[in-house]
């Protein structure tokens, strides 16, 4: 629906679209925020940060990024289970946070896991990220840009009627 009205203001107005990642946005704000600041690490450049959005079950959409919020490894849907990121972990700190980084707490056990809570998004996060792409004149193509799904989204019947 976001993408749809954006799509919509944009082809209207005649001005540009950009598109900026969710779990980038995420990395930036968590970059930048507080609750980074506070922690005490010895080589910032060597840290990644993934933000990890809760899918189902065991399973979180995630990407990493570095300091500079570069991608660093491409978005996916994991499931997860202990050492899928010891290749990662192995080399660097990383840190956790997100709405999906609770439930990987116990399971990720490694030295260099560092896990963030209450990690709160918002859309002020992208308006930087927005801003470079505008400069850079990344714009994307309004008859043809649709949002990067990981997977196709099952529209299934509810267990429960609340309306009854």
């Amino acid at each position: 629906i976001g993408v749809a009205t954006a799509k919509g203001l944009s082809y209207g107005s005649n001005i540009p679209l950009i598109a900026v990642s969710t779990l980038q946005a995420m990395a930036f704000g968590m970059i930048n925020s507080k609750k980074f600041s506070s922690i005490k690490i010895k080589d910032p450049a060597n840290i990644w940060f993934c933000p990890m959005i809760d899918a189902r079950r065991m399973e979180v959409y995630l990407s990493f990024y570095d300091f500079q919020c570069r991608e660093k490894h491409e978005v996916s849907a994991d499931i997860i289970k202990p050492g899928i990121y010891d290749f990662i972990l192995n080399k660097r700190k990383v840190i956790f946070f997100g709405t999906g980084s609770g439930k990987c707490k116990n399971i990720l056990n490694h030295p260099n896991a560092v896990f963030i809570d209450g990690f709160n998004t918002s859309a002020a996060f992208m308006t930087q990220l927005a801003y470079q792409n505008y400069m850079k004149k990344e714009f994307e193509n309004t008859a043809y840009f649709e949002p990067y799904y990981l997977k196709d989204f099952i529209a299934t019947k509810p267990r429960k009627n609340i309306l009854k």
